[in-house]
């Protein structure tokens, strides 16, 4: 059995720097969850950062209410190898969010063959980022 420890930010922020699956949970107009697969970095001020598409439901429901909560795992997905950032959201639209599309892209995928066809992919796409500012992390315990 791994020793449990509780979950602080800064070692959240280290998870996520090497991890990058997770699950976005916004609220609908009605309050009800919405949940999104996605692909999560974290950007050097410390916030995680998202990429999605300007008309995306998630990007809506944080443009209304910016509350957040992401659950980042390992590709093992069980385990000791999860944590949950909680935050508010901001929207980040294009051209201003090239640059952390840029930076997201390299932390997740590492480099990209083509840089002026992912540029025009993320224009034609409506590509925006999604920054979270991370005020809360668990795991806090194990039960």
């Amino acid at each position: 059995m791994v020793d449990f420890a509780p979950m602080d930010i800064s070692t959240a922020k280290e998870f996520l720097a090497r991890h990058h699956w997770g699950v976005l949970t916004t609220r609908r107009k009605d309050g009800s969850l919405q949940m999104s697969p996605v692909t999560v970095g974290i950007y050097p001020d410390g916030r995680a950062i998202i990429s999605s598409r300007e008309t995306a439901y998630k990007v809506n429901n944080l443009r209304r209410d910016p509350r957040a909560a992401v659950c980042v795992f390992t590709t093992e997905f069980h385990g000791e190898g999860w944590v949950q950032i909680n935050g508010n959201a901001e929207i980040l639209s294009l051209p201003e969010a090239m640059d952390t599309l840029v930076y997201l892209e390299r932390q997740a995928k590492g480099e990209n063959r083509d840089w002026p066809s992912f540029h025009e992919r993320m224009a034609r796409e409506k590509r925006v980022i999604i920054r979270i500012r991370i005020d809360d992390v668990g795991p806090k315990r194990r039960g």
